[in-house]
């Protein structure tokens, strides 16, 4: 038995499709997002952010953040 192979495009079409269908639109965005590169420097935001704090300022910092969501 021979199984036709899908294209590319075929197969991520497909995939979208069945992770919607069985865990929702919002999730399969979140499952996708993780396999997509970032875009800038993210060590060089992080010392531009904290640059002149201590730990304990920024731990203090991370403590009074609104969670997300």
């Amino acid at each position: 038995m021979t199984v036709p192979l899908k294209t590319l495009v075929e197969i991520n079409q497909e995939a979208i499709r069945v992770l919607s269908r069985e865990i929702g639109v919002a999730n399969t965005l979140r499952f996708i997002g993780q396999f997509t590169s970032g875009t800038g420097n993210y060590t060089e935001e992080r010392r531009e952010t904290y640059s002149g704090m201590d730990l304990d300022e920024i731990l203090t910092a991370i403590k009074h953040r609104k969670p997300a969501g």
